[in-house]
């Protein structure tokens, strides 16, 4: 749904039935993948580029970034952050509001900020779980 905003676009990875909200945000200095049937909340926001907090650092515009992923069957809820450097596994739920620091394992529920786990959730029949 748009609008729909990127940095570059070309470090952007979609798998198929992604589906996302308005508004969604993508700083994709790094790469950023995400899974099949992955579904976003309105506001999400996928951070995979920081600045570092010296003053003289950011006068000088530096700017890194580290990969973002987000496994298979994820569902971020409205307004999520995800930083940078972080993994969702596969068949996650993230809760809206949340923001997420650290990787999340597989087939997780995590809420929070930061988020945090919560509880697991059975993979689908015939499928292991990470």
């Amino acid at each position: 749904e748009p609008p729909f905003f990127m940095d570059y676009g070309c470090n952007i990875s979609l798998g198929d039935r992604f589906y996302a909200n308005t508004n969604m945000v993508i700083l994709d200095c790094g790469l950023v993948t995400i899974g099949d049937r992955v579904m976003f909340g309105p506001c999400v926001s996928i951070y995979a580029a920081t600045h570092e907090t010296e003053v003289q650092s950011r006068r000088d515009y530096v700017e890194f970034a580290r990969e973002v992923t987000i496994g298979d069957d994820c569902w971020i809820g409205g307004n999520v952050v995800i930083l940078l450097g972080v993994v969702i596994g596969k068949g996650c739920t993230i809760g809206a509001g949340s923001v997420v620091t650290k990787s999340v394992p597989d087939y997780s529920v995590a809420i929070g900020s930061p988020a945090k786990v919560v509880k697991t959730v059975e993979p689908p029949e015939g499928e292991q779980g990470g």
